[in-house]
């Protein structure tokens, strides 16, 4: 396996309740290293570029709106095929459906407040990691 890297945003529902530290920690144990993590309070602009592939959908100003409610932490996360990994310890979207000792079915408050974004395919990680860090500020 290569190692990859992929982009990870732990909402504002984690920031909230100061689950920053316990979801790193099962980020972590899946063998995934954080090589760039920043706590930022995203813009309207922000939040409306990083989900314009959802902008014709209708929850589209309701997921802005809960993007920018308050901080969120954006990171970057690198390990053997990570994109995979990450997206198996986010668990299902629905926190409901997810699995046992996932980030969303320990964190997650709804699917709307679901704890942490993933992406879903290495050219995707490399825009969603480009819009919020430069080279120097991943240090793997």
């Amino acid at each position: 396996m290569a190692i990859e890297r992929t982009f990870s945003i732990l909402k504002p529902d984690v920031t909230r309740r100061n689950l920053t530290g316990a979801v790193n920690a099962l980020i972590e144990k899946a063998g995934l290293r954080i090589v760039a993590q920043k706590r930022v309070l995203m813009t309207k602009a922000q939040a409306e570029t990083f989900y314009d592939v959802h902008k014709a959908r209708p929850f589209f100003g309701e997921l802005v709106d809960s993007m920018i409610a308050g901080p969120v932490v954006v990171q970057v996360l690198e390990g053997d095929d990570a994109i995979k990994k990450y997206r198996e310890v986010l668990g299902a979207t629905d926190p409901a459906k997810a699995d046992a000792g996932t980030i969303r079915k320990e964190f997650a408050l709804s699917v709307g407040e679901n704890s942490a974004h993933g992406s879903d395919a290495v050219e995707t990680a490399a825009i969603e990691i480009a819009q919020w860090f430069s080279g120097n500020e991943i240090v793997g």
